[in-house]
């Protein structure tokens, strides 16, 4: 059980307005087909079933002004939307077909309207004080829409919007965006591209650019441009099936030490959740008690002004759970652990809750933070170079180390480690990539941190185990040479 901090004390937000779901495809097209109104109402009904919509401060929703829209998106772009509300059937389809994996109804424009209005009545709240935090159920979308076009079932990019909405009202300097949809939000990250007062994180499935959107921009190496380099973050998936244990280590590796050094004054969560399990887009593992923990790691930021916008998630099942737990975080309740099903995954719950990152998310985390280190002091401290040779591209092999290992420490982590692993300790001790160098022959190491060779390993632990090096023993360390700490390795040497 983690226990979360208890919320703001003016309490938890929750916006929502059923006339979101009027919007629904009227033609037949098998990419759109998935972004239905259920989606916004069975997530409602589900709060309201757990008890926890009830708690929560009902703030009114209200439509976004031209005005608002065009913080982001162009007058010319706002009158093409704007224009669908006479438009025929026919009339709406030709216009989609403009546009990448977008449908279009005549309450499109009112809907999007209160998407972006209910955010930035959101927004204006917790930033006034008026609640400690919150969250808006909105549809459609946002995170994919740009200055000129639709895109991937967004219309107006609500999160950007509310962004810059902060920063023009508010007076706000440091934003941070956190962006857990499974696509990349090339929306926002364009948006912000070259403003060092906006840090855009997103992770994304990627699959070295065959997944939709498909975009070079999308790649850990783009860090933004002019004035805005180091403050865009990507952290692309290369593989399907993440876990929880891959999710918690991007955070303590990447986002947090980044976050920490830019200390926002708001923290903005693109709250999609086709990253979870079951999810049909994302083919992800991570279960919904992961989006509480991931909840939980961001409420000390910004003393705790926290928006959550709702954007993708499209297994309803799974949705509604992650939002429940979400919320559940935000109004300070603790989580159970290890009261979910196995949903249907045949390995069963064990693999659900496995301490181990997959090696190809350890390759992107040390990507990133290579990538990264000439941009923050919370990186420069340590060897940062990229370890990975680009032969993990290729089929499932282990990576190998390049250069010097550092000597850098991460245990002043594994307090926040402790709290937020999804499961109990394992006796299990995990490296990462690492080969042993001629120069370890006179280590005198206990031997809980070996591992006799031609010992079989578990899947897992080949993944995470590099080259054996010259003493014939596969190292398993808490504190590996390479400078992460594994969720797992709390675990008693």
């Amino acid at each position: 059980m983690a226990k979360n901090r208890p919320p703001g004390p003016q309490g938890t937000a929750l916006i929502y307005d059923k006339d979101m779901a009027r919007v629904r495809l009227l033609w037949d097209d098998p990419e759109c087909a998935i972004e239905v109104p259920e989606r916004l109402t069975s997530t409602y009904a589900r709060l309201c079933h757990r008890g926890l919509a009830q708690r929560c401060v009902q703030l009114p929703v209200r439509e976004a002004t031209e005005e608002d829209l065009e913080l982001v998106h162009s007058p010319e772009y706002v009158a093409v939307v704007k224009g669908t509300q006479t438009m025929s059937r026919e009339q709406l389809h030709t216009l989609a077909q403009q546009y990448d994996a977008v449908y279009f109804h005549p309450s499109t424009f009112p809907c999007a309207r209160m998407a972006v209005g209910a955010t930035l009545q959101l927004v204006d709240a917790v930033v006034t004080g008026a609640v400690g935090n919150g969250m808006a159920l909105v549809r459609p979308p946002g995170h994919h829409s740009q200055r000129d076009a639709a895109n991937g079932f967004c219309v107006f990019n609500n999160v950007a919007i509310a962004a810059e909405h902060a920063k023009r009202r508010h007076g706000l300097q440091r934003i941070l965006i956190v962006d857990w949809d499974i696509h990349h939000g090339q929306g926002i990250q364009r948006a912000f591209e070259n403003d060092p007062s906006v840090l855009y994180f997103s992770w994304h499935r990627y699959e070295h650019q065959s997944f939709w959107p498909r975009l070079r921009e999308s790649d850990y190496d783009v860090v933004g441009q002019g004035p805005g380099r180091g403050f865009t973050v990507n952290v692309p998936w290369n593989k399907v099936g993440m876990r929880n244990a891959d999710y918690v280590s991007v955070f303590l590796h990447v986002l947090l030490p980044l976050a920490i050094e830019f200390d926002p004054e708001l923290v903005l969560v693109s709250a999609g959740y086709d990253s979870g399990i079951g999810d049909p887009e994302g083919e992800m593992k991570a279960t919904p008690e992961c989006f509480a923990h991931l909840t939980f790691l961001l409420l000390p930021l910004a003393r705790g002004r926290l928006c959550a916008v709702l954007e993708g998630g499209y297994y309803l099942q799974s949705l509604a759970e992650c939002v429940c737990l979400t919320l559940q975080t935000l109004l300070g309740d603790p989580v159970d652990l290890g009261t979910f099903p196995s949903w249907g995954i045949p390995e069963g719950p064990s693999c659900l809750f496995n301490p181990c990152p997959h090696c190809s998310a350890l390759e992107s985390i040390q990507n990133v933070r290579a990538a990264h280190a000439p941009h923050w002091a919370s990186l420069r401290h340590e060897n940062s170079g990229p370890v990975l040779t680009p032969s993990t591209w290729q089929g499932d092999a282990g990576p190998s180390l390049l250069g010097t290992p550092s000597t850098g420490t991460t245990d002043g982590l594994k307090p926040l480690l402790d709290k937020v692993l999804s499961c109990p300790p394992r006796s299990l001790c995990t490296g990462i990539g690492l080969a042993v160098p001629d120069s370890a022959s006179g280590l005198n190491l206990p031997p809980a941190l070996l591992q006799e060779k031609g010992v079989p390993l578990r899947e897992e632990e080949e993944a995470l185990i590099g080259d054996e090096g010259t003493l014939g023993w596969r190292w398993r360390s808490k504190q590996t040479r390479s400078g992460f700490l594994c969720p797992g390795a709390h675990t008693d040497l």
